[in-house]
């Protein structure tokens, strides 16, 4: 039998995990990264964020920057302003990672499972054949091939890309 490690979520595994100070979704200043708070990309409208509990490698959340819980809060063109990162997001993922699939969903309210059910944000799972089995149905265990940092380094660039592009405009 082999061994997977993964010590890296043991803290969040026992509810150890450092308390963020103030939302998730509003990292503190004003860069367009932060590889401590896995900011990938901040602009003036959207956060992207590599998720630090990830379902699978290179997990994202997109939130927008206004602290609201539901879509129906945002002016039309914030949503759309919040479609566009997502399809974007997509693609880097897909030219950087490889999946065979991704899902993309939100969950509004903590009933339907939404962990920070304050601040409006959709997940980004990349999907690969056969990249889960058993241990996560039975014992609430991920497997997750690379680490944060890795992948985190892996996806700045071509978000910093698109930071670059839009600033050009």
């Amino acid at each position: 039998m082999k061994t997977l490690w993964a010590p890296w979520r043991m803290e969040h595994v026992l509810g150890k995990a450092e308390k963020v100070s103030g939302c998730l979704f509003e990292p503190p200043g004003t860069n367009s990264f932060d590889k401590e708070s896995m900011l990938l990309y901040r602009d003036t409208k959207n956060v992207v964020l590599l998720n630090r509990f990830p379902y699978s490698n290179g997990h994202l959340l997109i939130a927008p920057i206004d602290h609201i819980a539901c879509i129906t809060k945002l002016s039309s063109s914030a949503q759309a302003s919040l479609m566009e990162m997502i399809a974007k997001s997509t693609q880097i993922l897909r030219d950087q990672l490889n999946p065979d699939g991704l899902n993309v969903g939100c969950n509004l309210g903590k009933v339907a499972g939404a962990g920070i059910a304050e601040h409006l944000h959709f997940h980004i799972v990349p999907r690969w054949e056969n990249d889960h089995n058993f241990m996560t149905v039975i014992a609430d265990i991920r497997s997750i091939p690379d680490h944060l940092f890795a992948t985190f380094d892996k996806l700045l660039p071509p978000f910093q890309e698109l930071l670059a592009s839009q600033t050009n405009e």
